[in-house]
């Protein structure tokens, strides 16, 4: 492992140990499990695999391509300014499979420090303050600038979802995450260049790229229930957890707490009401799809499908179906009888959903 010294942080590094020569906390201490985990998958004792600590993006701008096989960065990515293009900068200076290893304080890591370091009710109220300060102030539009000015971006919270999702949005795929003495490792393969990444929001209410009637692109807007950079993780968590009877991801950390709440009080549907208004969706009809939740569905039934126009309450919540085929069957059947009668369709299903959302508790998820 070649040893490198940053311009942020002036550090000695070895395969045995890391010696400070300034106390530096976003920089981990490199003991035995840390050591142990990097070596399944990086040979420490190779030049072409660069060690480094930095949270700058000039010191990866100066790594030599040709000589670079693998990166890993032992700062967390919690104390990164623009962290987007930090990650694209590695993406440029590895081979197509070279290997990302990094290591971030997630949030669900964070609240865990953060209750066992204060007795209680003590500890209730500075995650209130943490929560105010280190996630509401940095996405408000008025506060953001001058939260950042102050901070320089250090210490920044970073759920598990938004650190992979920003990973999968700059090119990369994960090949391994994992709790290694108190903080998140990941370790991250370039498979392409970086997407391009439109109309990126941090708000309570944002817009998602989906399909509408005639295969037009068309922006639904909805209440924020996922951490941001979620939409780019939908591969990966079919792929880990496959989906649930209803047809909605299994086990979907990508959800936040509140977003629980509000999807069980169907909150999250509210800003749909301006896509109604705008003539993009119509009150039943199915769901606006993105082009990764097409993929599970049939190529010829979305021929047929993409020929409606979308609704706010799916068929869904009229037939309950269980499993994507049942879904399918059950859109299929509202579309042909849409076909003969749509005033008549509309109206049975709009009530048929109505009994099964008030009185048998069918719920967003």
């Amino acid at each position: 492992m070649e040893v490198l010294e940053t311009k942020d942080i002036n550090v000695k590094l070895s395969p045995k140990k890391i010696v400070k020569k300034r106390k530096d906390k976003g920089v981990l201490s490199f003991d035995r499990g840390i050591r142990n985990f990097i070596s399944q998958f990086v040979a420490l004792d190779n030049s072409s695999n660069k060690l480094i600590a930095t949270s700058t993006q000039f010191n990866i701008e100066t790594l030599n391509p040709e000589e670079t096989k693998n990166i890993v960065n032992i700062k967390r990515i919690n104390d990164i300014r623009r962290l987007n293009k930090f990650f694209v900068a590695v993406n440029e200076k590895l081979p197509v499979n070279g290997l990302y290893i990094g290591c971030c304080e997630t949030l669900e890591l964070r609240r865990k420090r953060l209750l066992r370091k204060y007795p209680w009710v003590l500890n209730r109220i500075y995650l209130f303050m943490d929560f105010v300060f280190k996630r509401v102030i940095p996405k408000l539009p008025i506060t953001k600038q001058v939260y950042f000015g102050l901070t320089g971006g250090r210490n920044r919270v970073l759920s598990r979802a938004e650190t992979l999702g920003r990973l999968y949005s700059t090119g990369f795929s994960i090949v391994e995450e994992k709790v290694v003495c108190g903080m998140f490792f990941f370790v991250a393969k370039k498979v392409s260049k970086p997407k391009p990444v439109h109309n990126a929001s941090y708000g309570a209410v944002f817009k998602m790229k989906r399909t509408g009637k005639n295969g037009k692109t068309i922006y639904v807007y909805k209440m924020r229930t996922m951490y941001p950079f979620s939409e780019f993780l939908q591969p990966y968590v079919y792929e880990k957890n496959k989906l649930e009877p209803g047809g909605k991801f299994k086990d979907d950390f990508r959800i936040s707490a509140i977003g629980k709440v509000f999807r069980a009080l169907w909150i999250d549907e509210l800003p749909m009401l301006l896509n109604l208004f705008k003539g993009d969706i119509k009150i039943v009809g199915v769901r606006p799809l993105s082009k990764q939740y097409q993929t599970l569905y049939p190529s010829d039934y979305l021929k047929f499908r993409h020929k409606f126009r979308p609704g706010l309450i799916p068929p869904y919540y009229a037939d309950m179906p269980k499993g994507i085929e049942a879904i399918v069957e059950s859109e299929k059947r509202y579309l042909e009888a849409y076909l003969k009668n749509p005033i008549v369709t509309d109206f049975r299903y709009f009530w048929k959903a109505f009994y099964n959302i008030v009185f048998k508790r069918a719920r967003s998820k």
